[in-house]
């Protein structure tokens, strides 16, 4: 019992609550750079969407696994009474891991890792205006519209300095806002489907349903991981454990908070994203990236000011 109280203080003290959503944040922008080392390792050719997938699939339902086993460590039990929660939490992992991730990897293979992680940041700010409307404690402030026209205002910024139409491709730029819109509605549908069950357990379901969905329908579309490499491997691994602690701890925590107060914290992951991309992958680093990030950080930063009073 005790234990229990320590976690539940945990994530809901604003101080730990706001550390471990920048942890989550700073995790999930390595994934950025390493899907597309990972993709090159296994030799996935761009135009192989099949192989992606699989490749996607993989990653996730080896973290829901992963998930389920620590769980089942730490004596929870692994089930969902009633056949409506468990439509909803099937339903959660079909959103927020098969529709969320299939865009996001076919839009981050082709595109850079730095622009990828500016137009990704699109799912917080669609996820921070969607919640009041689906959620009574959640309200729309003038703070909130501001911020959100600010980051919005930082995500168009890397989509000019140029011919608009011309920088602007469906299966680069189109999968990624796909991939956003996916991801927004699957941090709604947490508050909902974290509360048919321990949100740890419902993270390894979700997560090693859709994970499944994606191999099955990778592999139907004749998608094969032939090229196996230590470091191929090594990437993948690193991919999984990303899962594995972003979701686990970041479900948590929408599940404990209001969901403004955490999802306004994504927008670090373009900052560290466009960062670890120019590092790992060597990409030319562009002034618009700083002055873009910089908009959307205070975007947040106004979002954040009125965080705790919503």
């Amino acid at each position: 019992m005790n234990n229990k109280l320590k976690s539940k203080n945990i994530f809901e003290n604003k101080i730990t609550a706001i550390l471990l959503a920048i942890s989550c944040s700073a995790a999930w922008a390595f994934a950025f750079p390493l899907i597309k080392v990972g993709i090159k390792d296994f030799q996935i050719s761009s135009d192989d969407t099949a192989a992606k997938t699989l490749f996607a699939g993989i990653r996730f339902f080896a973290a829901g696994a992963v998930v389920l086993v620590i769980a089942k460590c730490m004596q929870m039990k692994i089930r969902i009474n009633g056949t409506k929660n468990i439509f909803i939490v099937l339903l959660f992992g079909l959103v927020n891991t098969a529709l969320h991730y299939f865009f996001y990897y076919i839009g981050l293979s082709n595109q850079t890792g730095s622009r990828s992680a500016i137009i990704d940041s699109m799912s917080s700010f669609i996820l921070i205006i969607s919640a009041c409307a689906f959620f009574k404690e959640e309200k729309l402030t003038v703070r909130k519209i501001i911020g959100c026209l600010l980051g919005f205002g930082g995500i168009m910024l890397v989509n000019v300095g140029g011919d608009l139409s011309s920088r602007f491709t469906f299966m680069g730029d189109g999968m990624l806002i796909l991939s956003a819109v996916f991801s927004a509605m699957g941090g709604l549908l947490t508050r909902v489907a974290g509360k048919k069950g321990d949100p740890l357990v419902v993270t390894g379901i979700s997560l090693a349903f859709g994970g499944g969905l994606m191999m099955l329908f990778g592999f139907a579309m004749g998608g094969r991981l032939n090229v196996w490499t230590i470091h191929g491997v090594f990437v993948l691994v690193c991919l999984t454990a990303i899962s594995v602690y972003g979701f686990s701890i970041y479900n948590r925590l929408l599940c404990s908070n209001p969901v403004g107060e955490i999802a306004i914290f994504n927008s670090l992951i373009p900052i560290l994203g466009v960062i670890l991309s120019c590092v790992i992958l060597g990409e030319p680093f562009k002034t618009e990236y700083i002055i873009a990030g910089m908009i959307v950080s205070l975007g947040i930063c106004v979002i954040n000011m009125n965080s705790n009073k919503n």
